[in-house]
Formats: structure tokens, C-alpha cells, sequence
């Protein structure tokens, strides 16, 4: 049962990003071209996310824990740090350059267009490389490397 809610939560997920044309880059570029073609249909698709999500998870946070699962898996702090807002920094240009962000690129690849598997490659590639240097500067001192 888990699996089959998972499955139609991504589903109804990617169904309606498709529908509201994220999975267009074009689209999502034309965002970020003010002085240009400036589309703001993505602030309208990003409202209405927050629309559903906001009262989603005030109903769900109220329960004693998940249908599914043993308890709630929250994040541990609330810290906003260097780490944090590199990332978000990081996550900002890619979409701005490629149009794409992971949650509008997975239902993307169904199309089997050429841009956008790039942009999976470059996804995965990118997470390895951030992995790598997430390992190296957090290695204390002196630590010996292990394969």
C-alpha cells in the first residue's frame, strides 16, 4: 500500500507540473527574463503549490504520526548556514541557466528529449561532485583517506 501511495503521489506530482508547463524549460526561463519575454505563470503555478501544501501539511503535522510510517521525518534544525544557502544559490543558477529543477525534469524525461536527459547527467554528476567535496572539507585533519 505504501508503494501505490507513493506511485500516485508522483504521478498526480508530475502530472500536474507537466500540465502547468514546467517541464518546458522555455517557459521557465521566460520567468526570469524581466527586461524580455517575461512569463509569470510560475508565480501562479508556485501559489498554488503553496496553496494545497500549506494547509497539507498543517493537517498532517496534527496527526501523532504518518499512515505509513512509525513517525515523522523531520529536519533536526532550523539552521540557515553557509552550507544551506550555497546550495540554494547553486540550485537557483542551474535552474535559471537550464530552465530545468529536478521536480519539473523527472517528469520531463518520459519525453525522451535530449536536453533534458543532459540535464539528468548533469544532475547526477553535479550531486557526486557536491558529495566528493561535502566529503573533503568535512574529513577532519589529518584523517587518513579510505577508498
Amino acid at each position: 500500500m505504501k508503494l501505490l501511495t507513493a506511485f500516485l503521489i508522483g504521478l498526480i506530482f508530475g502530472t500536474g507540473i507537466l500540465i502547468a508547463g514546467m517541464g518546458n524549460p522555455a517557459k521557465v526561463l521566460n520567468f526570469f527574463d524581466i527586461a524580455g519575454t517575461w512569463d509569470p505563470s510560475l508565480i501562479f503555478v508556485m501559489g498554488g503549490a503553496l496553496a494545497v501544501t500549506i494547509p497539507g501539511y498543517l493537517l498532517v503535522l496534527g496527526r501523532p504520526k504518518p499512515l505509513f510510517e512509525n513517525g515523522f521525518q523531520l529536519p533536526a534544525t532550523k539552521l540557515i548556514d553557509k552550507r544551506l544557502v550555497l546550495g540554494s544559490l547553486t540550485f537557483g543558477v542551474g535552474w535559471g541557466i537550464a530552465g530545468f529543477c529536478p521536480g519539473g525534469a523527472l517528469p520531463a524525461m518520459g519525453t525522451g528529449r535530449t536536453e533534458v536527459l543532459l540535464f539528468g547527467v548533469a544532475l547526477i554528476a553535479g550531486l557526486l561532485l557536491a558529495r566528493l567535496l561535502n566529503r573533503a572539507i568535512t574529513r577532519p585533519a589529518g584523517a587518513a583517506r579510505t577508498a
